[in-house]
């Protein structure tokens, strides 16, 4: 039997706090995932997981059930997420040149070197993208990180950062613009 994300709640409340795992489960991926995209590091990215999870689970009484479970989950890691680029001193643009440190720069996949071209501009593309996304200020990747990769309504997005849908659109309509100069710029510079 599938429980919604209230019911989990509930049980959780009422003591059965093994319960709260199944929210865990459920929301993890797009909780880490987020973070991934707001941090560009996996480590901090996993350690922004725990964070979000075990501020939730110890602020679980405070959730008063206004907004979604996910919206103010989201909140809580994005929160997190800012926090952790504030102590890095990150809250302003990146450098373009920011450069993930995952260890993670180039494997052949099992299909050995056949689309080996393909894969490589593939590759190429999404590092580009990469790179014009971890330029933008923070407020403007997050919303097109929530729209474009965690596929949320304007609505959704608004409810967890508080802010006006008419925001949320400018937002991402201005984010989108300045990735797409900038994405331009290393056109012209390959």
């Amino acid at each position: 039997m599938e429980f919604s994300d209230d019911q989990i709640i509930e049980r959780t409340l009422a003591g059965e706090t093994d319960a709260f795992s199944l929210l865990v489960r459920r929301w993890e991926r797009p909780i880490y995932g987020l973070s991934l995209r707001m941090l560009g590091r996996d480590e901090d990215a996993r350690d922004v997981c725990q964070e979000t999870f075990l501020a939730a689970f110890r602020n679980l009484g405070k959730f008063r059930g206004d907004a979604k479970f996910s919206s103010w989950l989201y909140r809580i890691a994005l929160n997190a997420c800012h926090s952790r680029l504030r102590k890095q001193g990150a809250m302003a643009e990146q450098s373009i040149d920011h450069e993930d440190d995952s260890g993670r720069k180039f494997e052949i996949a099992d299909g050995g070197l056949e689309g080996l071209p393909e894969r490589l501009q593939r590759d190429q593309r999404a590092e580009m993208v990469r790179k014009a996304l971890y330029a933008l200020p923070a407020e403007m990747r997050q919303v097109i990180i929530m729209k474009e990769y965690e596929e949320l309504t304007f609505a959704e997005i608004a409810e967890i950062l508080q802010i006006p849908v008419s925001t949320v659109k400018s937002r991402l309509y201005t984010g989108l613009q300045q990735m797409g100069s900038r994405l331009e710029k290393m056109r012209g510079l390959l």
